[in-house]
């Protein structure tokens, strides 16, 4: 299949202009009419991960977070951006980045499904269209009421964490609880707008941790990667299940940090 049949489909799935004004998706990298016979999927584009894309022999790489974000005034090896763009174009491998798009067109509902939460709305607006309120996050219930803690063991069950980081009394009873993969910050005012005694999330600092549990909401890090890895397994079941003739490899699963 070409790279513009491939880019058709996941648009289908995420299309570009739900993507946030400040966000950078797409063809980021590469020839929209190459023939692709084997896609790698990662969170990343780090250049270890387009070393192993290479290593895959993979003719594309499709990412959650674009690696280019801000604009290049250089291309050289001397920039580390740079040099990942030059390593891609070298290998001839196209890449498409779906940020934001999927924030608003998967992930969110997909972390809400691991939760098992129901009755969800959008817990942050960014648009509306013919389907009704679009954005970033869900809020919604619990199947059953329960402790802080006991939600803090779904939550490392659900996204299969060794560890969560809590804020927050781990004793309240809760059954109203917001999500938002990826970085939190921004949301937990919508969050306390809208009933959540807790928000699963990651990226959650000191003072954005206390206020928020000062105003009696909980917060549940399980961090930027360990939320968000959730869309690797996710696109790779929809390419295979909407695309014949390509192989579709993951990204072993592995954090960009350790702990000491």
């Amino acid at each position: 299949m070409k790279c513009q049949e491939i880019i058709t489909i996941l648009q289908k799935q995420a299309p570009e202009h739900y993507a946030c004004d400040w966000d950078n998706v797409g063809l980021l990298v590469g020839d929209s009419e190459k023939e692709v016979h084997k896609i790698y999927i990662a969170l990343d584009a780090t250049e270890e991960t387009i070393e192993e894309a290479v290593a895959a022999k993979a003719d594309m790489l499709l990412t959650h977070h674009p690696m280019i974000f801000r604009g290049l005034k250089k291309v050289n090896s001397a920039d580390f951006v740079g040099k990942r763009v030059m390593s891609l174009i070298r290998e001839d491998i196209a890449y498409y980045a779906m940020h934001t798009n999927f924030d608003v067109k998967g992930m969110a509902e997909l972390a809400a499904d691991r939760m098992m939460l129901k009755d969800c709305q959008v817990l942050d607006v960014t648009c509306e269209d013919e389907e009704g309120l679009q954005g970033i996050g869900k809020v919604g219930n619990l199947s059953e009421p329960m402790k802080v803690r006991a939600c803090a063991e779904l939550v490392k069950k659900a996204f299969h964490e060794e560890q969560v980081k809590v804020f927050g009394n781990l004793d309240k009873k809760i059954s109203r609880v917001a999500i938002s993969p990826g970085s939190g910050k921004s949301v937990i005012g919508e969050a306390l707008k809208n009933g959540a005694e807790v928000l699963i999330t990651g990226d959650i600092d000191h003072h954005e941790g206390i206020d928020a549990a000062a105003q009696g909401m909980a917060v549940i890090d399980a961090g930027h990667y360990g939320v968000e890895k959730i869309f690797i397994p996710y696109m790779r079941k929809y390419l295979e299940e909407n695309t014949e003739g390509i192989t579709i490899i993951e990204q072993p699963e592995k954090k960009p940090f350790v702990y000491i």
